[in-house]
């Protein structure tokens, strides 16, 4: 049997694995870091990118029982042998984050940076990250919280902060506070970005002046507000509402090599300066660039019931979870009244099978109402107050932020522990990450196929098997395979399928079947579909995929697969295999899977 696929080979120029939870990009990394690797070697510490390498000469049984050579000689040897270790590791970290470069470069990113972090001691490393990934050409805004440093300036002018739910209460005090407190953060963040990367170790390679500039800021007028009024009879004095997004604006300065600072004090046509809600700047900001991802960088993780890291979430999951929880949060509540339910679970996709951005309903009180009860792009979603403030409901505000984001068409939203040093490499450049992600389109339209899903699978099916990629199925032999088959629907059509065989006794399980339907060829479904499968077989207890092919080596090849001699494959498979076909045999071992994403609803 054949496993071929109806997907576009890519040139071969190196094996990618097929993880779409993080990357929307046919470039994804062989054997990408992840913990478990590094700690099975005791001597080398926790790293992001490359960090120092601690190895003893005297360990090992390269040195029994030697003691240490005043003139070096073992010192030496052990010495060489360290570097050499550590410039293997450097060699592949370089190489495995090959496909992330390729993947993130050109894409724009949204970090909203909360106020708690700004006046932190990490916001330095931060924003040195932000520097290095910026020379790797992604194309940042940032949106720096102020919260902490408004309420720090009121309490040296004897003055009390004023919250309604999500929203402050902006007198001519707190308005002055907020401006300075604006003024000063954009500084700071320009002064820290201005130096550039250090130039200690790269003169050797030559002279050249743009080592000596640093990165462009670029900060205006981007974001017109309005006043939020008066509310159920309170006067929200200074206090704005997001009108508008520049898109045009930003997207000009992003194009010039600037990185974007949007601050969340806004501008009225009649030309007041009004505080608005971060959360609300930037979630907006992040649904009119139709930027890839939201990233926002918090002070703690997200953590479930017991304690535990939450690595991912889709947007159904996270939906449900603020559902349930919106009787102990207002921010919540807001949500709930903001994303209709029914909205989540319809998509429009464009011919390249990209989805639109889908269309909440909206209610008065959250967010921009342009009183024409239909969405506007530049609606953003706020969260703060004291809610936020006092933390009782952990960091479920930010989680309803996300989901709400997501439903605008966002597909990815990160919320990353700012604390943790690297956060943003450690996340973007590992196959698992470190943080919690919100994803809208993961696994969209896949599930386990049903009786009434065989003629689709037929019709996908019958073009690979006329031209010799597939072998020949009768319908018989697909109805007692069915329960092996998974398709990807669309509109209520199959346009994708593909099977996984497992054979329990041997730990491993059959690819098979990998089909695409010709007008959705090209969108990444072939990649979907063997991730998903991937997935599966670590769920069902399997260490290792094969599969027979006579054509589609290649596409296999780059994502992970090695060839393999029949031997490899399971005896009780071996008996059934045509020789006269002369297939090729590959096979793929599947790593540890950290990545939190679980497909329970897969196999009811």
């Amino acid at each position: 049997m054949a496993a071929a696929a109806a997907a576009t080979s890519l040139s071969p120029c190196t094996p990618i694995q097929n993880h779409q939870r993080r990357l929307q990009s046919n470039f994804i990394p062989c054997c990408s870091f992840s913990r478990s690797n590094f700690n099975k070697n005791r001597s080398i510490g926790k790293f992001v990118g490359i960090q120092s390498l601690k190895i003893s000469p005297f360990e090992g049984n390269n040195f029994p029982g030697k003691k240490i050579n005043v003139l070096g000689e073992t010192e030496s040897a052990g010495i060489e042998a360290s570097n050499a270790v550590k410039d293997e590791l450097f060699v592949r970290f370089f190489r495995e984050s090959w496909p992330y470069f390729l993947a993130h470069r050109g894409s724009t990113f949204v970090i909203l940076i909360s106020a708690e972090i700004i006046d932190s001691p990490n916001l330095d490393h931060i924003l040195m990250d932000i520097s290095l990934l910026h020379g790797l050409g992604i194309k940042f805004v940032l949106v720096p919280g102020t919260h902490v440093q408004i309420d720090q300036l009121l309490a040296e002018r004897n003055c009390e902060p004023k919250y309604v739910g999500s929203y402050r209460i902006t007198d001519a005090d707190s308005l002055s506070a907020a401006m300075n407190a604006s003024g000063r953060i954009r500084i700071m963040i320009e002064a820290k970005l201005s130096p550039g990367p250090s130039l200690s170790g790269i003169r050797r390679h030559g002279d050249n002046s743009r080592w000596y500039d640093g990165v462009s800021v670029a900060s205006g007028n981007f974001l017109a507000a309005k006043r939020r009024g008066v509310v159920e009879g309170i006067d929200y004095a200074s206090t704005g509402e997001v009108k508008k997004i520049d898109v045009s604006r930003i997207r000009e300065r992003l194009d010039q090599d600037s990185i974007v600072l949007l601050s969340n004090l806004g501008y009225s046509s009649s030309g007041e300066v009004l505080n608005c809600n971060t959360y609300e700047v930037a979630t907006a900001c992040a649904l009119a660039l139709g930027a890839e991802k939201l990233i926002c960088i918090i002070d703690g993780p997200i953590l479930d019931e017991y304690g535990r890291l939450i690595r991912f979430l889709t947007l159904q999951d996270a939906d449900m979870l603020i559902r349930k929880r919106a009787k102990q949060s207002e921010t919540a509540a807001n949500y709930v009244k903001a994303v209709a339910q029914e909205d989540l679970a319809c998509a429009i996709f464009d011919p390249n099978g990209k989805a639109f951005p889908r269309a909440p309903k909206f209610q008065n009180g959250v967010g921009f109402d342009n009183w024409s009860g239909l969405w506007s792009t530049e609606q953003g979603f706020a969260i703060g107050g004291q809610e936020r403030l006092g933390r009782l409901n952990g960091y479920l505000s930010e989680l309803a932020a996300a989901a709400f984001v997501c439903s605008g068409g966002v597909q990815r939203v990160h919320l990353l522990d700012g604390t943790m040093g690297g956060v943003l490499l450690k996340e973007l450049f590992q196959r698992d990450g470190v943080g919690t992600m919100v994803a809208s389109d993961l696994y969209e339209g896949i599930r386990m196929a049903r009786v009434t899903d065989l003629d689709g699978i037929k019709r996908l099916l019958l073009p690979l098997e006329e031209s010799g990629i597939l072998i020949k199925r009768t319908e018989e032999e697909l109805l007692q395979a069915l329960d092996s088959f998974i398709v990807v629907e669309r509109e209520g059509h199959i346009i994708a399928c593909s099977a996984l065989f497992p054979f329990f006794k041997d730990k491993c399980g059959e690819v098979a079947a990998i089909a695409v339907s010709p007008e959705c060829r090209g969108q990444g479904q072939g990649d979907k579909l063997l991730d998903y499968i991937e997935k599966k077989a670590s769920f069902l207890g399997l260490q290792m995929l094969f599969l027979l092919t006579t054509r589609t080596a290649d596409w296999f090849v780059r994502r992970g697969f090695t060839e393999c001699s029949i031997e490899s494959i399971p005896e009780e498979r071996r008996k059934r295999i045509n020789i006269s076909r002369r297939s090729k045999y590959y096979m793929k071992r599947l790593l540890p899977d950290g990545s939190g994403i679980r497909l329970d609803n897969a196999y009811a």
